[in-house]
Protein backbone atom coordinates (compact mmCIF):
# COMPACT_ATOMS: atom_id res chain seq x y z
CA UNK A 1 0.00 0.00 0.00
CA UNK A 2 3.08 2.27 -0.03
CA UNK A 3 3.86 1.84 -3.74
CA UNK A 4 5.30 4.88 -5.46
CA UNK A 5 4.73 5.38 -9.17
CA UNK A 6 7.69 7.45 -10.46
CA UNK A 7 6.04 8.17 -13.80
CA UNK A 8 2.92 9.59 -12.14
CA UNK A 9 4.97 11.54 -9.61
CA UNK A 10 7.09 13.06 -12.40
CA UNK A 11 4.00 13.89 -14.46
CA UNK A 12 2.47 15.55 -11.41
CA UNK A 13 5.49 17.79 -11.07
CA UNK A 14 5.32 18.71 -14.77
CA UNK A 15 1.65 19.58 -14.40
CA UNK A 16 2.32 21.61 -11.29
CA UNK A 17 4.93 23.56 -13.26
CA UNK A 18 2.32 24.11 -15.94
CA UNK A 19 3.78 22.05 -18.74
CA UNK A 20 3.30 18.71 -20.43
CA UNK A 21 5.05 17.39 -23.50
CA UNK A 22 3.74 19.64 -26.17
CA UNK A 23 2.69 22.74 -24.33
CA UNK A 24 1.18 24.56 -21.42
CA UNK A 25 -1.18 22.44 -19.31
CA UNK A 26 -2.64 25.18 -17.12
CA UNK A 27 -2.77 28.97 -17.19
CA UNK A 28 0.07 30.83 -15.52
CA UNK A 29 -0.24 31.19 -11.76
CA UNK A 30 -1.13 34.59 -10.30
CA UNK A 31 1.72 36.85 -9.27
CA UNK A 32 3.94 35.19 -6.66
CA UNK A 33 4.50 38.37 -4.69
CA UNK A 34 2.03 37.75 -1.87
CA UNK A 35 2.92 39.96 1.08
CA UNK A 36 2.49 38.84 4.66
CA UNK A 37 0.12 41.68 5.45
CA UNK A 38 -2.16 40.56 2.60
CA UNK A 39 -2.43 37.03 4.01
CA UNK A 40 -2.99 38.41 7.51
CA UNK A 41 -5.71 40.69 6.14
CA UNK A 42 -7.50 37.65 4.72
CA UNK A 43 -7.31 35.95 8.12
CA UNK A 44 -8.69 39.02 9.84
CA UNK A 45 -11.51 39.45 7.34
CA UNK A 46 -12.54 35.79 7.51
CA UNK A 47 -12.24 35.42 11.26
CA UNK A 48 -13.81 38.75 12.17
CA UNK A 49 -16.88 37.84 10.13
CA UNK A 50 -17.08 34.29 11.47
CA UNK A 51 -16.59 35.06 15.14
CA UNK A 52 -18.98 38.02 15.03
CA UNK A 53 -21.70 35.83 13.52
CA UNK A 54 -21.03 32.60 15.42
CA UNK A 55 -21.14 32.13 19.21
CA UNK A 56 -18.13 30.31 20.64
CA UNK A 57 -20.36 28.10 22.78
CA UNK A 58 -21.06 25.26 20.37
CA UNK A 59 -20.63 21.51 20.59
CA UNK A 60 -17.28 19.73 20.23
CA UNK A 61 -18.26 17.63 17.20
CA UNK A 62 -16.05 17.62 14.09
CA UNK A 63 -17.79 20.31 12.06
CA UNK A 64 -17.09 22.96 14.70
CA UNK A 65 -13.86 21.44 16.02
CA UNK A 66 -12.32 21.57 12.53
CA UNK A 67 -12.85 25.33 12.51
CA UNK A 68 -10.82 25.60 15.69
CA UNK A 69 -7.85 23.79 14.14
CA UNK A 70 -7.71 26.66 11.67
CA UNK A 71 -8.38 29.30 14.30
CA UNK A 72 -5.39 28.13 16.35
CA UNK A 73 -3.13 28.47 13.30
CA UNK A 74 -4.56 31.94 12.73
CA UNK A 75 -3.64 32.77 16.33
CA UNK A 76 -0.12 31.40 15.87
CA UNK A 77 0.68 33.63 12.89
CA UNK A 78 -1.10 36.76 14.13
CA UNK A 79 -0.80 36.63 17.93
CA UNK A 80 -4.37 37.94 18.04
CA UNK A 81 -5.56 37.11 21.56
CA UNK A 82 -9.18 37.37 20.47
CA UNK A 83 -8.73 34.20 18.43
CA UNK A 84 -7.21 32.31 21.36
CA UNK A 85 -9.95 33.44 23.74
CA UNK A 86 -12.62 32.29 21.29
CA UNK A 87 -11.18 28.76 21.24
CA UNK A 88 -10.68 28.79 25.02
CA UNK A 89 -14.34 29.73 25.51
CA UNK A 90 -15.39 26.89 23.21
CA UNK A 91 -13.18 24.42 25.06
CA UNK A 92 -14.46 25.52 28.48
CA UNK A 93 -18.04 25.24 27.24
CA UNK A 94 -17.32 21.61 26.37
CA UNK A 95 -15.42 20.92 29.61
CA UNK A 96 -12.34 20.05 27.52
CA UNK A 97 -14.11 16.90 26.32
CA UNK A 98 -15.47 15.38 23.13
CA UNK A 99 -18.27 12.89 23.67
CA UNK A 100 -18.90 12.84 27.40
CA UNK A 101 -20.01 9.35 28.46
CA UNK A 102 -18.13 8.13 31.58
CA UNK A 103 -19.04 4.47 30.97
CA UNK A 104 -16.25 2.82 28.98
CA UNK A 105 -18.37 -0.30 28.46
CA UNK A 106 -20.72 1.77 26.29
CA UNK A 107 -18.07 3.61 24.24
CA UNK A 108 -18.48 3.19 20.45
CA UNK A 109 -16.62 4.14 17.28
CA UNK A 110 -19.18 3.69 14.55
CA UNK A 111 -20.78 6.89 13.24
CA UNK A 112 -22.74 8.65 15.95
CA UNK A 113 -23.44 12.05 17.44
CA UNK A 114 -24.24 10.85 20.96
CA UNK A 115 -22.12 11.00 24.10
CA UNK A 116 -21.51 7.27 23.88
CA UNK A 117 -19.52 7.64 20.63
CA UNK A 118 -16.38 8.52 22.59
CA UNK A 119 -14.09 6.44 20.36
CA UNK A 120 -15.44 7.88 17.12
CA UNK A 121 -12.87 10.22 15.63
CA UNK A 122 -15.36 12.95 14.83
CA UNK A 123 -15.56 13.54 18.59
CA UNK A 124 -11.78 13.26 19.09
CA UNK A 125 -10.69 16.09 16.77
CA UNK A 126 -11.46 18.52 19.60
CA UNK A 127 -8.42 17.10 21.40
CA UNK A 128 -6.17 18.77 18.81
CA UNK A 129 -7.19 22.22 19.94
CA UNK A 130 -7.20 21.26 23.60
CA UNK A 131 -3.61 20.03 23.21
CA UNK A 132 -2.59 23.23 21.43
CA UNK A 133 -4.16 25.35 24.16
CA UNK A 134 -2.43 23.21 26.78
CA UNK A 135 0.92 24.06 25.21
CA UNK A 136 0.13 27.74 25.80
CA UNK A 137 -0.87 27.23 29.44
CA UNK A 138 -0.07 23.83 30.87
CA UNK A 139 -3.13 23.15 32.97
CA UNK A 140 -3.49 19.32 33.08
CA UNK A 141 -7.30 19.46 33.02
CA UNK A 142 -7.13 20.64 29.41
CA UNK A 143 -5.81 17.27 28.27
CA UNK A 144 -7.16 14.98 31.00
CA UNK A 145 -10.07 13.69 28.92
CA UNK A 146 -7.89 13.38 25.82
CA UNK A 147 -5.47 11.18 27.74
CA UNK A 148 -8.26 9.11 29.27
CA UNK A 149 -9.92 8.46 25.93
CA UNK A 150 -6.88 7.92 23.73
CA UNK A 151 -5.00 5.79 26.24
CA UNK A 152 -8.05 3.60 26.75
CA UNK A 153 -8.42 3.26 22.98
CA UNK A 154 -4.75 2.32 22.60
CA UNK A 155 -5.17 -0.37 25.25
CA UNK A 156 -7.68 -2.23 23.08
CA UNK A 157 -6.60 -4.74 20.41
CA UNK A 158 -8.74 -3.04 17.74
CA UNK A 159 -7.04 -1.26 14.86
CA UNK A 160 -10.02 -0.32 12.67
CA UNK A 161 -10.82 3.00 14.34
CA UNK A 162 -10.11 5.11 11.23
CA UNK A 163 -12.50 3.62 8.71
CA UNK A 164 -13.27 6.83 6.76
CA UNK A 165 -10.92 9.33 5.14
CA UNK A 166 -12.03 12.25 7.30
CA UNK A 167 -10.88 10.35 10.37
CA UNK A 168 -7.25 10.71 9.33
CA UNK A 169 -7.49 14.48 9.78
CA UNK A 170 -9.62 14.19 12.87
CA UNK A 171 -7.28 11.97 14.86
CA UNK A 172 -3.83 11.49 13.32
CA UNK A 173 -2.66 14.90 14.60
CA UNK A 174 -4.10 14.10 18.04
CA UNK A 175 -1.61 11.26 18.26
CA UNK A 176 1.44 13.38 17.49
CA UNK A 177 0.29 16.20 19.76
CA UNK A 178 -0.30 13.84 22.66
CA UNK A 179 3.09 12.23 22.08
CA UNK A 180 4.73 15.65 22.32
CA UNK A 181 2.98 16.28 25.62
CA UNK A 182 3.39 12.85 27.24
CA UNK A 183 6.47 11.33 25.59
CA UNK A 184 4.52 8.07 25.36
CA UNK A 185 5.68 6.39 22.13
CA UNK A 186 2.57 4.23 22.06
CA UNK A 187 0.84 7.22 20.50
CA UNK A 188 3.19 6.99 17.51
CA UNK A 189 2.98 3.22 17.22
CA UNK A 190 -0.82 3.25 17.29
CA UNK A 191 -0.87 6.17 14.89
CA UNK A 192 0.93 4.02 12.35
CA UNK A 193 -1.13 0.90 13.09
CA UNK A 194 -4.46 2.69 12.63
CA UNK A 195 -3.14 4.53 9.56
CA UNK A 196 -2.09 1.28 7.91
CA UNK A 197 -5.56 -0.14 8.47
CA UNK A 198 -7.04 2.92 6.76
CA UNK A 199 -4.64 2.46 3.86
CA UNK A 200 -5.69 -1.16 3.48
CA UNK A 201 -9.35 -0.34 2.90
CA UNK A 202 -9.48 3.00 1.04
CA UNK A 203 -6.15 3.94 -0.56
CA UNK A 204 -5.78 3.60 -4.34
CA UNK A 205 -2.07 3.06 -5.12
CA UNK A 206 -2.58 3.70 -8.83
CA UNK A 207 -4.14 7.14 -8.42
CA UNK A 208 -2.35 7.84 -5.12
CA UNK A 209 -5.57 9.12 -3.62
CA UNK A 210 -8.05 7.95 -0.98
CA UNK A 211 -11.64 6.92 -1.41
CA UNK A 212 -13.88 8.40 1.25
CA UNK A 213 -14.41 4.93 2.73
CA UNK A 214 -14.71 1.31 1.60
CA UNK A 215 -18.19 1.90 0.11
CA UNK A 216 -16.71 4.09 -2.59
CA UNK A 217 -13.88 1.88 -3.84
CA UNK A 218 -13.84 1.42 -7.63
CA UNK A 219 -15.38 -0.47 -9.40
CA UNK A 220 -18.01 -1.11 -6.73
CA UNK A 221 -18.74 2.61 -6.87
CA UNK A 222 -18.23 4.82 -9.93
CA UNK A 223 -18.68 8.46 -10.81
CA UNK A 224 -21.42 9.60 -13.17
CA UNK A 225 -19.04 9.03 -16.09
CA UNK A 226 -17.98 5.60 -14.88
CA UNK A 227 -14.68 6.81 -13.42
CA UNK A 228 -13.05 6.46 -10.03
CA UNK A 229 -14.77 8.84 -7.64
CA UNK A 230 -12.38 10.59 -5.25
CA UNK A 231 -14.16 13.12 -3.06
CA UNK A 232 -12.15 16.33 -2.84
CA UNK A 233 -12.91 17.14 0.78
CA UNK A 234 -12.14 13.57 1.77
CA UNK A 235 -8.72 13.67 0.14
CA UNK A 236 -8.27 17.17 1.50
CA UNK A 237 -8.75 15.82 5.00
CA UNK A 238 -6.06 13.19 4.42
CA UNK A 239 -3.55 15.52 2.73
CA UNK A 240 -3.92 18.19 5.41
CA UNK A 241 -3.80 15.52 8.12
CA UNK A 242 -0.49 14.23 6.81
CA UNK A 243 0.93 17.77 6.84
CA UNK A 244 -0.17 18.27 10.44
CA UNK A 245 1.34 14.92 11.48
CA UNK A 246 4.66 15.65 9.78
CA UNK A 247 4.79 19.05 11.47
CA UNK A 248 5.05 17.40 14.88
CA UNK A 249 6.33 13.89 14.23
CA UNK A 250 9.85 13.37 15.61
CA UNK A 251 12.54 13.52 12.94
CA UNK A 252 13.79 10.10 14.04
CA UNK A 253 10.41 8.37 13.95
CA UNK A 254 10.81 5.03 12.20
CA UNK A 255 7.76 5.64 9.99
CA UNK A 256 8.48 9.25 9.08
CA UNK A 257 9.85 8.39 5.63
CA UNK A 258 6.64 6.51 4.79
CA UNK A 259 4.47 9.50 5.74
CA UNK A 260 6.66 11.79 3.65
CA UNK A 261 6.50 9.42 0.70
CA UNK A 262 2.70 9.33 0.86
CA UNK A 263 2.46 13.11 1.30
CA UNK A 264 4.63 13.72 -1.76
CA UNK A 265 2.76 11.19 -3.87
CA UNK A 266 -0.56 12.76 -2.91
CA UNK A 267 0.80 16.21 -3.73
CA UNK A 268 1.52 15.06 -7.27
CA UNK A 269 -1.97 13.58 -7.61
CA UNK A 270 -3.53 16.73 -6.21
CA UNK A 271 -1.63 18.99 -8.59
CA UNK A 272 -2.66 16.85 -11.56
CA UNK A 273 -6.34 17.19 -10.76
CA UNK A 274 -6.55 20.95 -10.13
CA UNK A 275 -8.86 22.87 -12.45
CA UNK A 276 -7.40 25.78 -14.45
CA UNK A 277 -9.43 28.26 -12.36
CA UNK A 278 -7.57 27.14 -9.23
CA UNK A 279 -10.23 25.05 -7.49
CA UNK A 280 -10.76 21.31 -7.27
CA UNK A 281 -14.12 19.83 -8.25
CA UNK A 282 -15.95 17.69 -5.72
CA UNK A 283 -15.18 14.53 -7.69
CA UNK A 284 -11.51 15.07 -8.37
CA UNK A 285 -11.05 12.94 -11.49
CA UNK A 286 -14.50 13.50 -13.00
CA UNK A 287 -15.23 17.25 -13.08
CA UNK A 288 -18.52 16.61 -14.92
CA UNK A 289 -19.87 14.54 -11.99
CA UNK A 290 -20.49 17.65 -9.85
CA UNK A 291 -19.05 20.61 -11.74
CA UNK A 292 -18.05 23.97 -10.35
CA UNK A 293 -15.93 25.26 -7.49
CA UNK A 294 -15.78 23.84 -3.97
CA UNK A 295 -13.92 25.59 -1.18
CA UNK A 296 -13.24 23.12 1.62
CA UNK A 297 -11.31 20.62 -0.49
CA UNK A 298 -9.53 23.44 -2.33
CA UNK A 299 -8.49 25.10 0.93
CA UNK A 300 -7.15 21.88 2.44
CA UNK A 301 -5.17 21.15 -0.73
CA UNK A 302 -3.82 24.71 -0.86
CA UNK A 303 -2.82 24.47 2.79
CA UNK A 304 -1.06 21.14 2.25
CA UNK A 305 0.84 22.35 -0.81
CA UNK A 306 1.95 25.52 0.96
CA UNK A 307 2.95 23.60 4.08
CA UNK A 308 5.00 21.19 1.97
CA UNK A 309 6.77 24.07 0.23
CA UNK A 310 7.39 25.93 3.48
CA UNK A 311 8.87 22.85 5.12
CA UNK A 312 11.09 21.71 2.26
CA UNK A 313 9.12 18.58 1.33
CA UNK A 314 7.75 19.87 -1.98
CA UNK A 315 9.86 21.66 -4.61
CA UNK A 316 8.83 25.30 -4.63
CA UNK A 317 9.17 25.74 -8.39
CA UNK A 318 7.03 22.68 -9.06
CA UNK A 319 4.20 23.26 -6.59
CA UNK A 320 3.99 26.97 -5.89
CA UNK A 321 2.00 27.69 -9.09
CA UNK A 322 -0.72 25.24 -8.04
CA UNK A 323 -0.77 26.69 -4.52
CA UNK A 324 -1.01 30.20 -5.92
CA UNK A 325 -3.91 29.27 -8.17
CA UNK A 326 -5.68 27.74 -5.18
CA UNK A 327 -5.03 30.86 -3.13
CA UNK A 328 -6.29 33.07 -5.95
CA UNK A 329 -9.55 31.12 -6.06
CA UNK A 330 -9.93 31.24 -2.26
CA UNK A 331 -9.39 35.00 -2.04
CA UNK A 332 -11.20 36.18 -5.19
CA UNK A 333 -14.09 33.71 -5.56
CA UNK A 334 -14.69 31.89 -2.28
CA UNK A 335 -14.14 34.91 -0.02
CA UNK A 336 -17.08 37.29 -0.22
CA UNK A 337 -16.90 41.06 0.29
CA UNK A 338 -18.28 40.86 3.83
CA UNK A 339 -15.85 38.12 4.94
CA UNK A 340 -18.11 35.09 4.41
CA UNK A 341 -16.40 32.03 2.95
CA UNK A 342 -18.65 30.68 0.22
CA UNK A 343 -18.85 27.64 -2.07
CA UNK A 344 -18.40 25.16 0.79
CA UNK A 345 -20.10 21.85 0.10
CA UNK A 346 -22.50 21.07 2.98
CA UNK A 347 -21.88 18.22 5.40
CA UNK A 348 -21.79 14.95 3.49
CA UNK A 349 -19.49 12.18 2.33
CA UNK A 350 -19.41 12.32 -1.47
CA UNK A 351 -19.78 14.49 -4.53
CA UNK A 352 -23.50 14.72 -5.27
CA UNK A 353 -24.59 15.49 -8.85
CA UNK A 354 -26.93 18.45 -8.93
CA UNK A 355 -26.23 19.61 -5.37
CA UNK A 356 -26.22 23.41 -5.22
CA UNK A 357 -23.00 24.92 -3.86
CA UNK A 358 -22.84 28.69 -4.24
CA UNK A 359 -21.49 31.89 -2.71
CA UNK A 360 -23.86 31.54 0.24
CA UNK A 361 -22.79 27.97 1.04
CA UNK A 362 -20.62 28.14 4.15
CA UNK A 363 -19.73 25.95 7.12
CA UNK A 364 -17.30 26.10 10.05
CA UNK A 365 -14.97 23.43 8.68
CA UNK A 366 -14.63 25.32 5.40
CA UNK A 367 -13.74 28.50 7.26
CA UNK A 368 -11.17 26.59 9.30
CA UNK A 369 -9.60 25.20 6.13
CA UNK A 370 -9.27 28.69 4.64
CA UNK A 371 -7.60 29.89 7.85
CA UNK A 372 -5.10 27.03 7.59
CA UNK A 373 -4.24 28.00 4.02
CA UNK A 374 -3.98 31.69 4.91
CA UNK A 375 -1.65 30.95 7.83
CA UNK A 376 0.67 29.00 5.55
CA UNK A 377 0.55 31.75 2.94
CA UNK A 378 1.64 34.21 5.63
CA UNK A 379 4.53 31.90 6.51
CA UNK A 380 5.48 31.62 2.83
CA UNK A 381 5.62 35.42 2.65
CA UNK A 382 7.86 35.42 5.75
CA UNK A 383 10.36 33.32 3.79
Amino acid sequence: MNDIHPKKYFTGILLALGFVLGGCATPPAPDAGIKRNEAIAVIDKVNTYWQAKTPAKQWAFWDVAAYHTGNIEAYRVTGNERYRRYSEEWAEHNAWMGAKSPDKARWKYNYGETDEHVLFGDWQIAFQTYADLYQLDKDPRKIARAREVMEYQMSTPNKDYWWWADGLYMVMPVMTKMYRITGNRQYLEKLHEYYEYANSIMYDPEEQLYYRDAKYVFPKHKSASGKKDFWARGDGWVFAGLAKVLAELPKDDSYRAKYIERFQAMAAAVARSQQPEGYWTRSMLDPAHAPGPETSGTAFFTYGLLWGINNGLLPRDAYLPAAQRGWHYLTTVALQADGKVGYVQPIGERAIPGQVVNQDSTAPFGVGAVLLAAAEMARLADR
